[in-house]
């Protein structure tokens, strides 16, 4: 099978191409920086270099500026948004140009389309709380529903918080018990929507291979836990002389707006509709995950 991916050199994009060349695929990747062609893996710096007869069985939309990437100013945050419509509202009219579209269309959005619930239990139907996040991930996600006027599948993947041991958040998240400090955010009570990058490409797959699935799929664990409930988890694999908070007013001051929209809040999300179409998570628990990141 031949993939088109966005995002393909960032923490899933990455992980996800390894798994596709280990499965026998070939792989199209757009990247702001040219590189050699490493076959079966193709490097293209423009969707318009495109030739109309290409033919994709299945597109990967992963693209996007990193939310924690920088301190939010109105530039930064002109950036989050536009790296990732842009880049969707691009790809679309790629599809469109091709003579054969692609049978599915797998596009990145986020558990903050839901915004903040505090203790409320998410699914794929819940109820939206207006905010950045929630804004961004709604317009992102309208945006990729555009592959559906041309006959093109579209699943949204809501990613919640991607840990693996080579990157994402966990590098920041990990930082003081590296020194033997416990630490959680704030209260500790707000809620942590996690997920393995291992089940992240899983899922990936599972759902390019259904073609009777669409719509938005939560791309969480089935066991969210509390800020404090991770430090709990990770003080099973890493030894720790105490535990503190890390007090919100610390964390206004360090990072600004970003503080109250995605550390000092959350969402308790899980992906009913994944495992109702039959999904399996591998590692289900945050201490199973724990395990396998750190051995």
């Amino acid at each position: 099978m031949h993939y088109l991916i966005t995002g393909g050199t960032g923490f899933i994009g990455t992980a996800l191409i390894d798994k596709l060349l280990r499965d026998d695929h070939s792989v199209t990747v757009l990247t702001r920086q040219a590189r050699q062609d490493q076959a079966p893996v193709k490097f293209v710096t423009s969707l318009d270099s495109i030739p109309a007869d290409t033919h994709f069985n299945a597109v990967v939309n992963l693209a996007g500026a990193s939310l924690a990437g920088a301190r939010w100013s109105a530039a930064y945050k002109g950036e989050i948004v536009s790296s990732r419509l842009a880049t969707t509202e691009r790809l679309i009219e790629l599809l469109r140009r091709l003579e054969s579209p692609p049978e599915v269309l797998l596009s990145g959005s986020a558990i903050g389309y839901y915004g903040h619930h505090g203790n409320e239990l998410l699914s794929e139907e819940g109820a939206v709380v207006p905010g950045f996040s929630q804004d961004l991930c709604k317009r992102w996600e309208e945006a990729a529903m555009g592959a559906s006027d041309i006959g093109t599948r579209v699943c949204l993947l809501r990613l919640g918080v991607v840990l693996d041991r080579d990157g994402g958040a966990l590098v920041e998240m990990a930082k003081s018990f590296q020194f033997g400090v416990g630490s959680w955010i704030g209260s500790g009570k707000q809620w942590l929507s996690w997920v393995h990058r291992r089940d992240v490409v899983a899922a990936i797959i599972f759902l390019q291979q259904r073609s009777d699935l669409s719509g938005p799929f939560n791309m969480t664990a089935p066991e969210p836990v509390t800020s404090r409930g991770f430090c709990k988890a990770m003080q099973g694999h890493k030894s720790t002389l105490f535990s503190a908070p890390v007090p919100a007013p610390v964390i206004r001051l360090l990072v600004g707006e970003m503080a109250d929209e995605l550390l000092l809040n959350g969402q308790r999300v899980v992906p009913a509709r994944l495992e109702a179409a039959g999904f399996r998570f591998a590692l289900p628990t945050l201490d199973t995950a724990l395990g396998d990141i750190y051995g």
